[in-house]
């Protein structure tokens, strides 16, 4: 299969959805032959929704936000992905996310297909009351496409418990009695699961770790750079640190910081929580943009939103794995360049999964009223973490596939054959 890039992808700028069908055609000629007759299902979204959101704001003027709902593939159950408020929101996007989540559900093995949603605004312009007014608003408009059978949302960019418990209040209002299981990431009181707000960043560092094994990379001192202080990379940043590594780089929108002996994560936090950014805090050295790429370390761990490691950065990082803790943030020519420099990428429909994974488990103990401890949580995360990982390892080894590739071959695999085994209705 040649290597070229189609002269779309070409440039830095690569729509999400773009990335997503590049990302098809070069797992095609790998997948199992009796189901190559239906690949079209995977470059086409089920169902797609576009919603006006008007709320009242405290002034007492009405504005207009644009929303999205998109189901790509049903085949496996119902549709799971999140919903993320941010400016730059569009449909592309949101299509290529939902896609992203078909295939990470498939690779980790659970019951879903892929769902994701959001809306184009910024969050932080709106005040609490206005912002609940919005979720509501947001979540009556895809009322239609809600349900714990049917498609469940949980929390991503800009959204958290709050936004989930307001989502899941309206719809229960609109079903007449509560139901806990048509979101997940919820607070624990509203039968929020244990482990959930760590989730995907554990299973960032589990993935990491996994690879470490066989690149003989040691944990215990390794140097980590984080791309993003959200929920995912602060979690990730301090499961390394515990586990004896040294975060040396962070980077958010503020600012990037750097200190070759290690920050000081807790400080780091109280300091993130108080300005409301990274930059300006006094134990480390300030950063531009650039520079933090250019960061020597074992892990470089993207952690914010899509198409960050690009043509531009891409020769220019000094890590020799990156774990990808967002979703699509390598573009397909930045993956070229670094598979050429002989980086290892864990790509993201792995190695961000842990999210998903206990948000099922928080699912299953909504339906079944029983709830466990967080160390049955965290064992059980870990366990199926390490077994997807391990199959996606043994396949790349065995075609001489880059991980990425190998994961959409067994993601694109089971999610073919679930559709072949159903055939066509009518």
């Amino acid at each position: 299969m040649t290597d070229a890039l189609p002269s779309y992808l070409s440039c830095e700028n690569v729509g999400a959805w773009e990335n997503y069908l590049d990302q098809v055609e070069r797992v095609a000629p790998h997948l199992d032959k009796p189901l190559i007759p239906w690949i079209e299902t995977l470059r086409r979204p089920k169902r797609s929704l576009i919603v006006d959101v008007p709320i009242r704001l405290d002034s007492g003027a009405v504005a207009h936000f644009e929303g999205y709902r998109v189901h790509h593939n049903l085949s496996r159950g119902p549709g799971k992905g999140s919903v993320r408020f941010h400016p730059e929101v569009t449909l592309s996007e949101v299509m290529a996310l939902a896609a992203w989540m078909t295939i990470k559900n498939a690779v980790v093995q659970v019951p879903y297909g892929g769902a994701k949603g959001g809306i184009r605004v910024d969050p932080k312009k709106l005040s609490r009351a206005e912002l609940e007014r919005l979720t509501r608003r947001y979540t009556m408009e895809i009322n239609v496409l809600l349900g714990p059978d049917r498609d469940i949302p949980a929390p991503d960019v800009n959204t958290n418990e709050q936004v989930m418990a307001w989502m899941m209040d309206t719809y229960s209002m609109n079903q007449g009695r509560t139901v806990t299981g048509v979101v997940t990431g919820k607070p624990l009181s509203l039968g929020g699961s244990l482990g959930r707000r760590d989730a995907t960043g554990r299973g960032v560092f589990i993935c990491a770790r996994e690879a470490a094994r066989r690149l003989g990379i040691p944990i215990e001192g390794a140097r980590v750079a984080v791309q993003g202080f959200g929920n995912v990379g602060a979690a990730a940043a301090r499961i390394f640190a515990e586990h004896g590594a040294k975060v040396v780089a962070l980077q958010d929108e503020s600012g990037a910081l750097h200190r070759e002996a290690g920050l000081d994560l807790a400080a780091l936090a109280a300091h993130d929580a108080a300005a409301g950014g990274i930059a300006g805090f006094a134990g480390a050295a300030a950063l531009s943009a650039e520079e933090f790429w250019r960061v020597p370390c074992e892990f470089l761990i993207p952690a914010a939103v899509e198409n960050q490691i690009t043509e531009a950065n891409a020769g220019a990082i000094a890590a020799k794995v990156v774990v990808e803790g967002a979703n699509g943030p390598t573009t397909p020519a930045a993956d070229r360049i670094l598979r050429e420099r002989g980086v290892t990428v864990i790509p993201d429909v792995i190695a961000n999964a842990g999210g998903v994974t206990v948000s099922y488990f928080e699912w299953v103990q909504d339906i079944s009223s029983f709830f466990w401890s967080e160390a049955e949580i965290n064992q059980r995360l870990d366990r199926i973490m390490v077994e997807a990982f391990n199959g996606i390892w043994e396949v790349a080894q065995a075609r001489r596939l880059p991980l990425r590739t190998a994961a959409f071959v067994v993601g694109c695999n089971r999610v073919l054959e679930a559709r072949a085994l159903r055939g066509l209705y009518p």
